[in-house]
Formats: structure tokens, C-alpha cells, sequence
């Protein structure tokens, strides 16, 4: 039978539903947060199913009553395009699920080749993720940041967090993970005199933030360094020691940051990008592990090199993975992602769809 796995998640919906109706769960807020999740997720889930089941009866009766009357018929048409659409909706809420898409995340961008201009492009794909994360209601933060000369970004790294109230699955990972990679700009950079068009690049880095139980770091599992802060042209802009580099003995990561004037803050800061990034390490070590089936099932988008390229002389900006390509780059970078990061998901749930099948 066509959704029969479903039976079983309606078993677990009701239970979760006796669950969270009994008084004595709440005492335990951790679990009653994880059962309210859970049910969350499964609510659609159930909701299609039934009104998949109640219109493929309705089809049944109408044709039963099409035999005699020509109305009935008719309205066999309009049922079946109904139960079509709720098929599809169906099969997409059954896609196996990143556990991650509920997290807020940590993103980096860091200037590539290209000198200068690369770090004003890395200033411009920052500008545009903060216009993003303000256009559809995220806050953002920025933890640490190393200025270029010419008023870009070295590096920066920047917090993102949903609304405190989301869509089961559509946290910030949910729509920014496919953003991590080789970003390509074709310009006429403001360092040139020629009026030459120049490629340079910058990296972005997008991890899931991770919650103190996620990343288990031992006590002597780090080197703690101080030091002063500095500018652009490495002139010192703090008389104190504030400055922290935070060393991941087990595994080599190095996470600096000076933003702060307070010693304790960087530390925190650094202390978030360090858990972000064990995270994703594990996650990635997981899904190396993991059978072809399975990796096909968490990451199908490609988000390794290149992936996108902005074109300033034609307004163009092009996807790689996806073949998404418009002329509003001007728009793009003023926040609107919508359409290429819809594109992603979309590209993202047909292989997740495949695959489903093809394991079928």
C-alpha cells in the first residue's frame, strides 16, 4: 500500500499526543521540548495523510454515483487533481530530514584570491546574508571580524538565529547550509585604473551552531592564548591583552577572535565558533561513514568548489550546482535569496526523492 509507513508515525503522533496531555511531562521541560518537537513534525505529516485517505474514498463514491448521475462524474476530476497534489505533498513531507534545519548557524566569509577586491567582495557577501537575515526576521550578530585596508573583510564571522518561534524544519540551517563554498565575482574592481574586468573569489563557511550537550570538550582539550587586538594594517587598537586565540588540541582547530574589549567575551565568541565547527566536523565524519544511499539522503546539493558566480557587468547571477541563472544581481545582493536558495531546496528534495525511490 502506497504511504504505509505512515500507519506507524500516526501510532507515534497519538502517543506523543497522551504524552504531552499528561501534566507530569512538563516537570521535565528538556523532554517536554523534545516530545512538543517531535509532534510538531509529525503534525502535517498526519494531517496529508488523512485528507490523502478521505479523498481517495471520495473518488470511490463519486465514481460509485458517476454510473447514474453526470455531476458525480465530473467531480471524479477535480478529486483525482486533488489527490494528485496531496500525493506530492506527501512524498516531500516523507523525505528523509536533515536533523540539523531547526538550528541557527555560524557564518564565516573569507576573503580568497584576489587581494584587496576579494576582500571587498567578502564585504559585499556579507552585507547581503545580514540584508537576508533581516528581510525575513533573523537576528544577527557579529562575533569576530578582521577589517581590510579599503573598508572589506578579511574574515568575518557573524551568528544568525531564527525567530524564536519557526516552522518545524525551517530554521536558518535550513535555508543558508547551501551557501557554504567558492563565491566568484566578475567586476571591474575599484582598485582598477584600466577599467579591466578581474575574477577574484571568497569562501563561505556555514555551520550549524551547536548547544553546549552537542560537543563534548574535555578540560585539557584546549590552549587558551591572549594577546592584543589589531586593525587593518596591524596597527594595535587595544592597550590590553583582550584578544583571544582558542586552540582545539584533539583535532588542530584554531578559532581567533578580538571584536570585544572584554577578554571573557572573545572567549565566549571564539568558544561558539569552536562548537559550530566540531559539529560540523562530526556530522561530516558521520556522513562519510555513512552508505552512498544515506549521503545521497543528507547532502545532495554539491557545496564544495564553486559554486556560484555574480557578474557584475551583466547583472547576472549564476548557480553552478542548479543551472538557476537570473539578471537581479543588484537585488541579490541587497538581501533578496529567496528564488536561488529556493532553487537549492528544490534541487535538494528532488535527489532526496530519488533517492528515496531508488531504495524502494
Amino acid at each position: 500500500m502506497m504511504f504505509e509507513a505512515v500507519e506507524d508515525l500516526i501510532g507515534e503522533h497519538a502517543d506523543l499526543e497522551r504524552q504531552l496531555a499528561d501534566p507530569a511531562v512538563h516537570a521535565d521541560q528538556a523532554n517536554a521540548r523534545k516530545l512538543t518537537k517531535r509532534y510538531a513534525e509529525l503534525t502535517p505529516i498526519v494531517s496529508t495523510y488523512r485528507a490523502w485517505r478521505r479523498t481517495g474514498e471520495d473518488i470511490e463514491t463519486a465514481r460509485e454515483l458517476g454510473a447514474d448521475d453526470p455531476e458525480f462524474a465530473a467531480e471524479v476530476k477535480e478529486l483525482d487533481k486533488e489527490r494528485d497534489e496531496l500525493t506530492e505533498r506527501l512524498r516531500l513531507l516523507l523525505v528523509p530530514r536533515d536533523p540539523s534545519d531547526d538550528k541557527d548557524v555560524i557564518l564565516e566569509v573569507k576573503a580568497g584570491e584576489g587581494g584587496e577586491e576579494s576582500a571587498l567582495f567578502a564585504g559585499d557577501l556579507l552585507r547581503m546574508y545580514l540584508r537576508y537575515a533581516e528581510r525575513v526576521g533573523w537576528k544577527t550578530e557579529i562575533l569576530d571580524s578582521n577589517p581590510s585596508d579599503l573598508g572589506g573583510y578579511k574574515d568575518v564571522q557573524v551568528a544568525v538565529k531564527a525567530k524564536a518561534s519557526h516552522e518545524p524544519g525551517q530554521g536558518v540551517w535550513a535555508r543558508l547550509k547551501y551557501e557554504g563554498g567558492v563565491h566568484r565575482v566578475q567586476r571591474v574592481p575599484a582598485t582598477e585604473s584600466q577599467g579591466r574586468i578581474h575574477t577574484s573569489a571568497a569562501g563561505v563557511l556555514v555551520t550549524p551552531e551547536a548547544e553546549d550537550v552537542e560537543v563534548e570538550i574535555g578540560p585539557n582539550d584546549l590552549r587558551i592564548d591572549v594577546y592584543r587586538s589589531s586593525g587593518p594594517g596591524g596597527q594595535s587598537v587595544n592597550t590590553t591583552d583582550s584578544a583571544v586565540r582558542i586552540t582545539h588540541l584533539p583535532s588542530g582547530l584554531v578559532v581567533s577572535c578580538q571584536n570585544e574589549k572584554s577578554q571573557l567575551q572573545n572567549k565566549e565568541s571564539a568558544m561558539r565558533i569552536l562548537r559550530s565547527r566540531l559539529l560540523a566536523a562530526a556530522q561530516e565524519e558521520a556522513e562519510r561513514e555513512a552508505s552512498d544511499a544515506r549521503r545521497s539522503q543528507v547532502r545532495t546539493v554539491d557545496r564544495s568548489e564553486r559554486i556560484r558566480t555574480y557578474n557584475f557587468p551583466e547583472n547576472r547571477i549564476s548557480d553552478h550546482r542548479v543551472g538557476f541563472k537570473a539578471y537581479n544581481l543588484d537585488q541579490v545582493l541587497d538581501g533578496d535569496l529567496d528564488a536561488i536558495l529556493q532553487a537549492c531546496v528544490d534541487a535538494d528534495s528532488a535527489a532526496k526523492l530519488a533517492a528515496a525511490g531508488d531504495t524502494n
